[in-house]
């Protein structure tokens, strides 16, 4: 739909949070994605609309300016909506909402302290999460200084976007995916024996084939991943039929437990362990 707001950006279109008098709104759809300024013509009350708890440093001076009908000779970026979205990704992390924490004298003499004991008392409930790029990256989108502060391009490169998560068991046994990942079926003496490792190869690709396509097939020597098989098939719906029928099986006197895989890391070589 489109709407446009003069001299500005719009980033949650609300009834409540658009305030004219006389003007022109015309919205386009590219320009959703930004703060709100508001014109002369806006309400004197607000000069930039974001939600309360999730303002900027400079965001809130200028509110405070202008409820004083004062100018400010400098005006608001696109740096506001980085700060907004570290606060989220703060409040995500924590499970806390942070409105009172970002306005308590504490985080203003020094906010990164602050994320730090968030952080420091959350990294054992989320082992599956590298804390440490995720702190970092917050950090700079919570830089008090908009011209310090993290750009969405630099953000967006950061480390632990690039780093993929060791997947929860749950989602394991839940989302279907077209790698098939088995486990209690190999002993490790078998890894280390050649003509053994190559027969359970051959062993395992005839079996699994049974269910569909096979395009890969992996058991790795050392960990992460020891022992356990990782089927590829072309397709989640051959892996969730094998799955069906290789669970409870029993192998070399073992019972099969099956769990799907992402692809995506599989095939970037990533094979985590399971996080309970």
């Amino acid at each position: 739909f489109p709407i446009k707001v003069h001299s500005g950006k719009h980033a949650l279109l609300k009834e409540k949070h658009i305030l004219f008098l006389q003007a022109e709104v015309f919205v386009s759809y590219e320009e959703l994605f930004g703060h709100v300024h508001c014109s002369a013509t806006c309400h004197n009350d607000v000069k930039y609309i974001q939600t309360d708890g999730y303002r900027a440093p400079e965001a809130e001076l200028q509110n405070s300016l202008a409820q004083a009908g004062l100018e400010s000779d400098s005006g608001c970026t696109t740096a506001v909506d980085l700060w907004s979205l570290g606060i989220i990704l703060l409040e995500m992390f924590s499970g806390i909402k942070l409105k009172e924490t970002v306005k308590s004298q504490e985080w203003k003499d020094n906010s990164s302290a602050v994320v730090d004991h968030i952080f420091s008392s959350n990294a054992l409930v989320y082992p599956a999460i590298p804390v440490f790029h995720l702190r970092d990256l917050i950090k700079s989108m919570l830089h008090n200084d908009p011209k310090l502060r993290s750009t969405a391009e630099s953000a967006l490169i950061n480390p632990f976007f690039s780093i993929p998560f060791a997947p929860h068991i749950e989602d394991l046994v839940l989302l279907p995916t077209p790698v098939l990942r088995l486990l209690n079926v190999i002993d490790d003496n078998h890894l280390y024996n050649e003509d053994d490792y190559e027969d359970i190869i051959e062993d395992m690709k005839e079996e699994c084939q049974k269910y569909g396509t096979v395009v890969s097939l992996l058991i790795p020597k050392e960990n992460p991943g020891k022992g356990q098989v990782f089927v590829e098939y072309a397709n989640a719906g051959d892996s969730k039929e094998a799955q069906r029928l290789l669970t409870g099986r029993t192998f070399d006197g073992k019972f099969v437990v099956t769990t799907f895989y992402p692809l995506s890391a599989y095939k970037r070589g990533y094979l985590y362990q399971t996080v309970q």
